[in-house]
């Protein structure tokens, strides 16, 4: 699993304080981009070397309970799922609070490998070498 801590900012939050339910999608693709660069890979190279970008596909997102301004959150992200032109992500964004956690939101998130050359940007298979890196983040896990 990875962890990516999140502060909530005015800017992330409603008229009364609470994050807006948009926010929480912007505090996972951040996580998912600390993800890739954790593993020394940055999305501005992947698609100079490979021609390749990742796009959310589809997800499903449980708002458990609100986080407000200025707390501190985390973000854990986990692979449930590597498939050979995809990735299929559990986020969750917790509220630690001494020796436990709150679990505030439970999304899962699919991840398609797009062609980021042409107009159609396509799907395509996640290069041999990325695929490793990725396999191997999952078993050390």
């Amino acid at each position: 699993m990875f962890s990516w801590p999140i502060r909530v900012y005015y800017e992330d939050t409603d008229a009364g304080g609470v994050v807006y339910h948009a926010s929480y999608l912007a505090f996972m693709e951040r996580a998912r981009t600390e993800w890739l660069r954790s593993l020394e890979l940055e999305q501005d190279q992947l698609i100079l070397k490979h021609q390749l970008i990742f796009a959310v596909r589809s997800l499903t997102i449980d708002y458990l309970k609100p986080a407000l301004f200025n707390e501190a959150l985390v973000v854990e992200s986990s692979i449930i799922k590597l498939g050979k032109a995809s990735i299929l992500f559990q986020q969750q964004i917790v509220r630690k609070m001494n020796d436990s956690s709150e679990l505030l939101i439970d999304a899962t998130v699919k991840i398609a490998a797009i062609n980021a050359q042409g107009e159609t940007k396509k799907a395509i298979l996640i290069p041999a070498e990325i695929y490793q890196i990725f396999s191997a983040s999952t078993d050390s896990n």
